[in-house]
C-alpha cells in the first residue's frame, strides 16, 4: 500500500521530513506541492508506513486527492500508451514445408513514455514478460515466456520453444501478443507498479507453406541428357 502526505508534516516518532519551502522548490506549475511518500506491507496490523521518498512535487491544490486519481486512471493511460508491439522473424521464410518444424522469434524491448495526467509529469515504462503466439492455423500457444531467437543456418529445421510444424499447405498470417509489465512515477516520485498488463499484438508475418515431392527417374542423363527429369 502506498500514501501521499504533504513535506514537513510530523511522522515516524516525531522525527519530520524534508522542509524545502514550496515556492522555491516547485517552480514547473502553479500550487507547487512538496509531498513525500510512504510504503507499507498488507496486511500488518496496525498499518507501519515507511518513507521511500522525500520532497516530490505535486502541483494541485489536494496532492494527496490528485495522486489517487492518476492511481485510478494509470492503467487506462498505460493501455493508450504509443507501445510497439513485437516484430516477428521466421526461419525459413517467407516459404517452409509442410511438416518441417519452423523457427519463430519475437523482438521486443523496454519502452519508455512521458504523458500529462491531471496536470502531473507522469513517467511510464513497459517491460515485455511474455508472449502468446498465434501461428494462423488454429494453433495458439502461450503466454510464454520465450520469445524465442534465431537459429544458425546449419540447424534451421529444428524444433525450438517457438516453433511450429504446419499440417497442410496454404498461405499462413503468423502474430504475437506481447504481454508487458508496466510502472510509473509522478514528477520524479517513487517508482511504483501498475496493476493490469498491457496487451499488444504485432502485424501478421506471412508465410506459405508447400509440400515436397520425391521423384525416382531411371534414365542415366550421362547417356540420356533428354530423358525424364534430365
Amino acid at each position: 500500500m502506498y500514501k501521499f502526505s504533504l513535506a514537513c508534516s510530523t511522522i515516524n516518532a516525531g522525527h519530520p521530513t524534508s522542509c524545502l519551502p514550496d515556492r522555491e522548490a516547485c517552480k514547473d506549475g502553479k500550487n507547487g506541492k512538496l509531498v513525500d511518500w510512504f510504503r507499507s506491507l498488507k496486511p500488518p496490523s496496525p498499518v507501519e508506513w515507511t518513507l521511500i521518498s522525500g520532497s516530490t512535487c505535486i502541483y494541485t491544490a489536494k496532492p494527496v486527492d490528485v495522486l489517487a486519481e492518476i492511481a485510478a486512471q494509470i492503467g487506462r493511460a498505460f493501455q493508450e500508451s504509443p507501445i510497439q508491439p513485437a516484430t516477428i522473424g521466421s526461419q525459413p521464410g517467407p516459404h517452409t514445408l509442410r511438416g518441417q518444424d519452423t523457427n519463430f522469434y519475437a523482438d521486443a524491448h523496454q519502452q519508455d513514455f512521458d504523458v500529462i495526467l491531471l496536470g502531473q509529469k507522469v513517467h511510464i515504462t513497459a517491460t515485455p514478460v511474455a508472449y502468446t503466439w498465434n501461428y494462423g492455423d488454429g494453433t495458439v500457444i502461450g503466454p510464454t515466456v520465450s520469445s524465442g531467437a534465431p537459429l544458425p543456418e546449419d540447424r534451421i529445421g529444428e524444433q525450438t520453444k517457438t516453433s511450429h510444424a504446419y499440417g497442410a499447405t496454404g498461405k499462413y498470417a503468423i502474430t504475437v501478443t506481447t504481454h508487458f509489465n508496466g510502472s510509473y512515477s509522478v514528477n520524479g516520485g517513487p517508482t511504483l507498479p501498475i496493476a493490469d498488463q498491457g496487451h499488444f499484438t504485432s502485424a501478421p508475418l506471412g508465410l506459405t507453406v508447400w509440400r515436397a515431392i520425391t521423384l525416382n527417374y531411371a534414365d542415366d542423363c550421362n547417356t540420356n541428357p533428354n530423358g525424364v527429369g534430365c
